[in-house]
């Protein structure tokens, strides 16, 4: 249901006119703009204030009646009270207690002016008029709040920092470690200071505020900022250190984990996900979250991109080779796709990212990271630097035992798809070894009814070019040879790096009914699997058993914007190809007559290239081959002499093989 429908609903189904009266009122208030908000989030932090701070807030007030001199008691009993904490949990539950009572001072200070209400409760509490008069002593209280939380802040940094016990020299940590004691205390000790100035003006009636008492708080105020300036600066440039050191060492782990065989993959997961979420990962189709432990025992697939991921097609066609592909169903479960976004333009995600984000993840039918802007720098710069992560995608794949058996196997699943599992470069091998230059390798799932054709054997014919002209005298004579009789479907390719343009030839095609084409994102498709063909022969040295694939499709992929087009023909999944361009197929065209007779019993691809290259000899030809007896081998079946190039006779040899035995 749409979401005016949701609230048409709610109209109607509301109780009263009262209360479709304010139905009405509110959703004439609900405006969004698409903004993302963490509510998950933000929800468990109010939770926490609640919870935890609004006692500790109790405490300060406890604590502000005890004598001025009594302010380290106060801080140490502060200790005691939050012995249970971890260090940035003392300090960030101190001041969030602190800035609740500090919020109220400056509402009120703000408002009373212009807020009857401020303004009352100012008078209630005897406190004076006018924010001017308190500039002083607000700007060092301001100064010292804003060194307070950065303080706060490298702490939290240090204690969230991942591995520090494996990845730093325990020098360091003990080092950091007496700081943060120190730093937490003055954090705890500044801000039972800044309450009791915050209590003190609200105390001060308007003739007092520039006497003494109120200018000595406002100095020893200013004091604790000059000591917690130089402890900040301090712990900062140690935790940044220690940062640089872990990113050196985790890097050199991760990519020594990955090598290595576990009993699982979750230790090594659990080093490539945010640290301190229970729940990193998230099932876009549901929405729900999961645990690393949801993927245990499984092929873990990174798909590693930028938050936009791809253009529309190429999303469309990722999809299809895995989530839609024929071969999925029998693997199904046995491996996960994992969304793994990086924002590379900079360490930070921008709200643009986030919501780009949030779109695409709620739309894919694979996992993601559930809040991937928690990765540690660490990791990302692991992606970036030592796995070679640029711009475009990349799919890092993980076994059941979380070792890395292939850097990218993006181009294996452009050409195979779900057929690529466990998406190894040892199962990369195996395939290309099963591969010939035919019309199953570069035509297989890109559509249906290309398969269909496929499978039932018919003589198949795709051209590419992007001159309408020549596509136009092309598809004509094409048009005359079938009227023949000839068997033959023709199918339009597009060209290299389709543009706009494309459609408006596909729409011709069409329209004028020249002959069968392409959609175009399986145009997209076609051509993207030819180049995946050429990237993964060469990025893994194949180019010594498959140089004539490389050749050939080299060639498919170097004819771009010109007034010639290309063409080639086969027929079934497994027979040869053979390739049409220029005076080559000019050649076709005049040859027909002779290659037209033979293709009944020749084939068409083996007729054309009798006709293009005749015997070389009319002289006698005694070129023979001896084969061995195989099923249906005595049938009729025609062959090619390899040196005259014309029909070969049959015979059947019968050989002893008694002595051969008896040697034995």
């Amino acid at each position: 249901m749409s979401l005016l429908g949701v609230e048409n609903l709610c109209l109607h189904t509301s109780k009263s006119n009262e209360e479709d009266f304010l139905i009405r009122k509110i959703l004439l208030t609900h405006d969004p703009d698409g903004s993302q908000l963490d509510t998950d989030l933000l929800l468990r932090a109010v939770k926490n204030v609640v919870l935890y701070a609004t006692p500790i807030s109790e405490i300060f007030q406890r604590c502000l009646d005890f004598e001025e001199g009594d302010i380290h008691t106060n801080t140490m009993f502060l200790f005691e009270m939050l012995g249970n904490y971890r260090w940035d949990a003392k300090v960030v539950l101190v001041l969030a207690a602190f800035l609740m009572n500090y919020g109220e001072f400056q509402l009120i200070v703000q408002l009373q002016s212009r807020n009857p209400l401020a303004a009352q409760v100012s008078i209630l509490r005897n406190m004076p008029c006018g924010l001017t008069q308190f500039r002083r002593q607000l700007n060092s209280l301001m100064v010292l709040i804003k060194t307070m939380m950065d303080l706060t802040k490298a702490i939290v940094d240090f204690e969230n920092l991942p591995f520090q016990q494996e990845l730093l020299e325990f020098e360091a940590i003990s080092i950091a470690k007496s700081k943060i004691y120190v730093a937490s205390y003055w954090i705890l000790r500044s801000s039972f200071a800044c309450s009791s100035l915050i209590t003190g003006l609200r105390t001060t009636t308007n003739n007092q505020v520039g006497s003494n008492p109120t200018t000595a708080a406002a100095w020893k105020v200013y004091g604790l900022f000059r000591r917690l300036s130089g402890l900040c600066y301090k712990l900062r440039k140690l935790v940044d250190t220690c940062q640089q050191q872990i990113g050196t060492r985790l890097s050199e782990k991760l990519l020594n984990h990955l090598k290595l065989t576990h009993i699982d993959n979750q230790e090594k997961l659990r080093m490539l996900v945010p640290m301190n979420d229970d729940f990193p990962l998230k099932d876009c189709l549901s929405r729900e979250k999961h645990a690393i432990s949801e993927v245990k025992n499984k092929v873990v697939i990174l798909l590693v991109s930028k938050p936009e991921l791809l253009p529309i097609e190429r999303i469309f066609l990722l999809v299809q080779q895995t989530h839609y592909h024929p071969h999925q169903k029998k693997i199904e479960g046995s491996y996960v796709i994992l969304w793994y976004p990086i924002s590379s333009s900079s360490p930070t995600w921008s709200p643009t990212d986030e919501m780009n984000f949030h779109m695409l993840s709620n739309s894919l039918p694979f996992w993601s990271l559930r809040q991937p802007w928690l990765l540690n720098s660490a990791v990302v710069n692991f992606i970036k630097r030592d796995l070679n992560f640029l711009d475009d995608i990349m799919m890092v794949v993980l076994d059941a035992n979380g070792m890395l058996t292939n850097l990218n196997a993006t181009d294996m699943v452009w050409i195979w798809g779900a057929k690529s599992f466990p998406f190894s470069l040892s199962r990369e091998n195996e395939l290309w070894d099963m591969q010939d230059w035919t019309l199953q390798l570069i035509l297989d799932n890109i559509a249906p009814f290309l398969t269909n054709w496929i499978d039932q054997a018919k003589n198949l014919c795709i051209y590419a070019s992007d001159n309408l002209d020549w596509i136009r005298s092309f598809c004509t004579k094409m048009k005359r040879i079938k009227e023949t009789g000839l068997q033959l479907e023709v199918i339009y390719v597009g060209w290299k790096n389709p543009s706009e343009r494309l459609q408006e030839t596909l729409d011709v095609i069409r329209e004028e009914n020249l002959s069968a084409f392409l959609s175009f994102s399986n145009i997209c498709f076609f051509w993207l699997r030819l180049q995946s063909m050429k990237n993964s022969i060469i990025r893994h040295n194949h180019t010594a058993g498959y140089d004539h694939i490389l050749e050939e499709v080299t060639g498919l992929l170097e004819v771009e914007n010109t007034d010639d087009g290309w063409v080639v023909i086969g027929t079934g999944p497994s027979g040869s190809l053979e390739k049409l361009q220029g005076s080559k197929l000019t050649k076709f065209f005049d040859l027909f007559p002779v290659w037209a007779e033979n293709v009944e019993a020749l084939g068409l691809v083996d007729a054309i290239r009798r006709a293009f290259e005749p015997p070389v000899s009319i002289r006698p030809c005694y070129h023979s081959d001896i084969l061995p007896y195989e099923e249906g081998l005595i049938e009729e079946k025609t062959v090619i002499c390899k040196e005259c190039k014309r029909r070969r006779e049959k015979f059947v040899l019968y050989k002893c093989e008694v002595a051969k035995s008896s040697q034995l």
